[in-house]
C-alpha cells in the first residue's frame, strides 16, 4: 500500500502544492523560492529515501518567514497522511550526522505528541537568502502538524551552513527509521494500544 501525503495549501502569503512519498528512492523537485532551504530539502528526501515534489510562491519580497513556515506545515501534514493509523511503524528514530567539525543528533518520535528541542548554535544571521532562525521555525511547523516529538541538537560545530546541513541530514535519517515498517509489530507500538 502506498504511503504518500499530496496536499495544496493557498493562504495570502503563500501557495503551496506538495507530493510526499515515504517509501521512495530519495528522489526531489524543490521550489520553495527560498535556495538554501531547497538545498535542505532536497539533502532531506536523499538521506531519508523520501521523494518529495515542492513547489511554493511566496511572498518573499517582505521576506522568507511564510514561506518557510509554511513549507514546514504542509510538509508536516504530508508527513501525517502518509502515515495514516501508523500501524506497524518503528515509531522511533535517531540518527548522528557528522560534517566536518560539527556533530549533529535527532532523535524523534512519531507519537502525535508535538515538541521540539532545537540547540542549533548558528553564528551567521542568513545562509543565503535563509534566515537562520526560521530553521527552528521550520522544524517546529512540521512537529505541529505531523504529531512528532523531535530533539535537535548540535553536539559540535561552528559552521552555520555545515551546522544546516547535519541538521536536515539527520532529520531525513531518523524519519526514515521512525516511519519503517516492522512486520513482526501487529498494530501500533504503544502500551496504550494507540498514538
Amino acid at each position: 500500500m502506498a504511503r504518500n501525503g499530496e496536499l495544496t495549501r493557498t493562504t495570502r502569503e503563500t501557495d503551496i502544492t506538495l507530493f510526499l512519498e515515504l517509501d521512495g528512492a530519495g528522489k526531489s523537485d524543490v521550489k520553495s523560492g527560498v535556495g538554501f532551504l531547497d538545498h535542505m530539502l532536497t539533502l532531506m528526501a536523499v538521506h531519508g529515501r523520501f521523494d518529495l515534489t515542492l513547489t511554493c510562491r511566496g511572498d518573499l519580497e517582505v521576506d522568507c518567514h511564510h514561506s518557510v513556515e509554511d513549507v514546514g506545515i504542509v510538509l508536516g501534514q504530508a508527513i501525517s497522511n502518509a502515515l495514516g493509523g501508523k500501524l506497524g511503524i518503528a515509531r522511533y528514530g535517531t540518527a548522528y550526522v557528522p560534517m566536518d567539525e560539527t556533530l549533529v543528533r535527532v532523535c524523534l518520535d512519531l507519537s502525535n505528541r508535538p515538541y521540539l528541542a532545537c540547540v542549533l548554535p548558528f553564528g551567521t544571521d542568513r545562509i543565503g537568502t535563509l534566515d537562520t532562525e526560521m530553521i527552528p521555525e521550520f522544524f517546529r511547523a512540521v512537529c505541529q502538524h505531523a504529531g512528532i516529538t523531535l530533539h535537535i541538537d548540535c553536539l559540535h560545530g561552528s559552521n552555520s551552513h555545515h551546522i544546516a546541513e547535519a541538521a536536515f541530514k539527520a532529520f531525513g535519517r531518523a524519519l526514515r527509521e521512525a516511519v519503517t515498517v516492522d512486520p513482526a509489530l501487529n498494530g501500533v507500538l504503544s502500551s496504550k494500544g494507540m498514538l
